[in-house]
Parts: structure tokens; C-alpha cells; sequence
């Protein structure tokens, strides 16, 4: 709510709670019911989003005047990385005062390595989870309801009904099934997590055997063995080469025998990218 950063509401505790994690959800209500009050009064979700946003800039503006206090006398005594660091605050508060997320500013690669040490709020990935009535959610188009929150064109913005996942969780998988083909649409939780993998930058692989399939998380641009390391660090140490099926042809082929009968297994080395989906044997030595 408005004046969080000065602790109004749950206020610091809440945006200290969030300064660690990798990305943020801001969910946004659009829907109208008389009977669940707004804490402004009306309903509008440009307002509301810009209120949060907002928030969470004076936050990280209270937080870098506090660091550029403590990091100017080390940087008076010479420390040369204490000198890019000061620059780097300062820059960024700038660009804060003039009312910009730190995550819009242009950083150069070494300016970017200095920023994962700064846990800026407002560095972080947002994705906007729209709460809507079950109507709304057949009428708003999402391309709309971004240029009336005053949104750019690649920010990821989804519709979710509350009460519709409330109603799903309630019913068996085949009438659940049932219920999302009426509506011509998926769970806002699926959309939801699709869409949170986008913002964080994951992908999922799979390793498969007689007695279980496991899915892994990946962040895009892993080599095999970094996503071997993942499962056990000696497997990325002793990496020698990862056996790997494309999920299509793994459920084309009906698994491990299929694929490799049609020739679909492959053999990847230490320079192989890993595709969302892959379903991975490695093997390896130590």
C-alpha cells in the first residue's frame, strides 16, 4: 500500500522479506465487488500498479543513499573498486529519482557484475498477475489492459480468476478438464508458471529410468555438465557426455527404446546448450 518504504502497513518487514528473491509477481486487482473493499476505494489498476512500483523505488532509494554513505570513505582512500562501485550507486539513483525501475537503466558487463552484489528491488524481474471476475476473463484482452496500465510491449501480464482456480481446486482432474475447455482457456496457475519460468530465466530437463522421471530446473544457456551439477556436483566434475532425447520424440517414440531404435538419441559433449525438455543420461567419471 501507499507508504510501505516508510512502514505503513506490513511495510518494511514485507519489502524486506521480498529484497531476496529472484523475481517479483505483482498481482492486480481488476475485478468489481462492493462486498471486498480496495483500501483506495475504487478499482484502477494503473493506479495500483504504479502506487506498488512506486514503493518500491522510494525503498531503494533509502537503501543506496545508506550504501553511498558507507562506500564514499572507502573510496576517498583510493580502493579502486570501491571507486567504480560509488559510481555505480550513484548512477543508479539518478536514474531512481527520475522516478525509473533500476532493472530500465543500460548497465555495461562489469557494472552488471558489481549489481549482484546491490539487491535492488527494483532490479528484479516482474511479472503482473491481473485478478478478474470469471467474465472479465472471456472480455480483456491482454495486449488492452497492458496499454491501460501503461505497460510496454514485452512485459509479461496474465489473466488469472481467483475464483475460477478457487472452483477448480475442488474438482476431479476430468471435470477440471471439462471446466477449462468451456472457457477456452488454462489453469492461471499454469499460465502462472509459465510465466514466472519466462521471468526467472528457467528451463526444465528431464532424466528418466525404469522406476521414475525427475524433472530438473536450468537457468537458459547451461552447458550439459553444469546441468549434470545440478543433480550431484561429481557428475559435472567427471562429465564425459550426456546421452539426450528431445521430449517430442521421447513421447513420439514412447520413451528410451523408441527414440533410440528411430535414431533419435544423441550424443552431446561439454559445449552442449540445454533445450527445455531435454530428457539427459549423462555419463561420467571421477
Amino acid at each position: 500500500m501507499k507508504g510501505a518504504s516508510k512502514g505503513e502497513g506490513l511495510g518494511n518487514q514485507f519489502l524486506a522479506a521480498i529484497r531476496e528473491v529472484h523475481a517479483i509477481c505483482h498481482v492486480v486487482r481488476a475485478f468489481e465487488d462492493g462486498d471486498i473493499t480496495h483500501v483506495d476505494g475504487t478499482i484502477d489498476t494503473k493506479r495500483d500498479r504504479e502506487t506498488i512500483e512506486m514503493e518500491l523505488i522510494l525503498s531503494d532509494l533509502d537503501m543506496l543513499s545508506n550504501r553511498i554513505d558507507k562506500t564514499e570513505g572507502t573510496a576517498r582512500s583510493g580502493d579502486k573498486e570501491k571507486i567504480k562501485e560509488l559510481a555505480l550507486l550513484k548512477k543508479l539513483q539518478e536514474h531512481l529519482q527520475d522516478g525509473n525501475s533500476a532493472i530500465t537503466l543500460n548497465l555495461d558487463k562489469d557494472e552488471k557484475i558489481l549489481m549482484r552484489d546491490i539487491s535492488l528491488l527494483t532490479y528484479k524481474p516482474i511479472l503482473y498477475a491481473i485478478n478478474v471476475s470469471e467474465e472479465q476473463l472471456t472480455k480483456i484482452v491482454p495486449k488492452e489492459m497492458k496499454q491501460k496500465m501503461g505497460l510496454g510491449e514485452n512485459e509479461q501480464l496474465i489473466l488469472i480468476s481467483a475464483k475460477i482456480e478457487e472452483d477448480l481446486h475442488e474438482l476431479d482432474d476430468e471435470e477440471r478438464k471439462e471446466y477449462l475447455k468451456d472457457l477456452d482457456t488454462e489453469s492461471g496457475l499454469d499460465q502462472l508458471i509459465h510465466a514466472a519460468y519466462k521471468a526467472l530465466g528457467y528451463l526444465t530437463y528431464f532424466t528418466a529410468g525404469p522406476k521414475e522421471v525427475r524433472a530438473w530446473t536450468v537457468t537458459e544457456g547451461s552447458t550439459a555438465p553444469q546441468a549434470a551439477g545440478v543433480i550431484h556436483t561429481d557428475f559435472e566434475k567427471g562429465f564425459i557426455r550426456a546421452e539426450t532425447i528431445g521430449f517430442d520424440d521421447y513421447i513420439e517414440y514412447s520413451g528410451e527404446s523408441g527414440a533410440k531404435e528411430a535414431g533419435k538419441v544423441r550424443q552431446e559433449g561439454k559445449e552442449y546448450i540445454v533445450k527445455d525438455g531435454d530428457v539427459m543420461h549423462f555419463k561420467f567419471n571421477v
